[in-house]
Order: C-alpha cells, then sequence, then structure tokens
C-alpha cells in the first residue's frame, strides 16, 4: 500500500470568514481533484464567482489547507486555459506551499492572489477550475541546522 505524500482538507469557517471569504461560500469549498488519471495537478476551484477586471488583482481565500509530509511542496499555478486564454497570473507568479504551513497561525489556508494580465474581463463561476497544484518532492543542501518555525504565510520568513 502506497503511503500518502499529501492530503487537502478544509481550514475551519471561522479562519475562512476571517481571510476575506464569505460565509454563505464556506459550505462550497470543493477539495481540489485531479480532473483525469493522468493528470499532474489538482484543480482548486472556485468557492463564489469570481470577476476580476483587466489589469487588476484579487484575493482568493481557497478554505483549503494541505498537510504535506517532508521533502515535498504544493507549487500553485493558473489553469493553462484561463492563462493562454485570458492571460492569468498569479501576483506572486508561482505558489509554493512548504511542507510546514500546515501548521501556520492561519491553519495553512491557502490563499491566492490572481492577477488579470490581459485586456479583457475575465468571469469565473463558482465551482470551475481556476488555479492547479502540482505535488513535488525537494531537496536540501548541507547546512547548518534550522530552528525557526513557520508562524503565518505570505512573506512570514523575512527572508
Amino acid at each position: 500500500m502506497k503511503s500518502k505524500l499529501a492530503e487537502f482538507y478544509r481550514v475551519s469557517a471561522e479562519q475562512y470568514i476571517s481571510d476575506g471569504g464569505a460565509e454563505q461560500d464556506y459550505n462550497n469549498i470543493v477539495l481540489p481533484l485531479r480532473a483525469t488519471s493522468g493528470s499532474a495537478g489538482y484543480d482548486f476551484f472556485a468557492p463564489c464567482d469570481i470577476e476580476l477586471c483587466a489589469g487588476h488583482k484579487l484575493k482568493v481565500p481557497t478554505g483549503i489547507r494541505i498537510k504535506l509530509t517532508n521533502w515535498h511542496l504544493l507549487m500553485i499555478v493558473p489553469k493553462s486555459g484561463l492563462g493562454c486564454k485570458y492571460s492569468l497570473g498569479l501576483a506572486n507568479t508561482v505558489g509554493i506551499i512548504d511542507s510546514d504551513y500546515y501548521n501556520a497561525d492561519n491553519e495553512g489556508h491557502i490563499i491566492v492572489w490572481i492577477v488579470n494580465n490581459g485586456n479583457e474581463h475575465i468571469s469565473i463561476a463558482k465551482g470551475k477550475a481556476f488555479v492547479q497544484g502540482l505535488l513535488l518532492s525537494h531537496s536540501i543542501t548541507e547546512e547548518l541546522p534550522i530552528t525557526n518555525n513557520r508562524k503565518g504565510g505570505f512573506g512570514s520568513t523575512k527572508v
């Protein structure tokens, strides 16, 4: 039997709301899924209707967290169709979710900042896939022991 490298969970309703999600959208949160048996990415689904004007960015609380084993990460990228057709991107280009993020002060809530780099308004309906997560393994160099523990999300490591 294969051991799990990762498992998706919902954050609490309180965390979702405190991160900007609407209470009425919490029950719309769907755990990420692969579309086909050959899909590499796990589709993240919009918990609400998303409207994004050309040239603007938007914070999207996904309501999702992931528990990763050591030496693994989750990389978040836009769905290729939205990127190609509408120039949808991520404000930080690529999102990296580290294995210790699950225990962050915000429950490891995966929040995505999407940006409309195109010239057209983008509408993403509730329940439609808008970004995808790729599970990857990684290595580290030989280094001095690290004793810092993660507390938060974006920019929390202060590096």
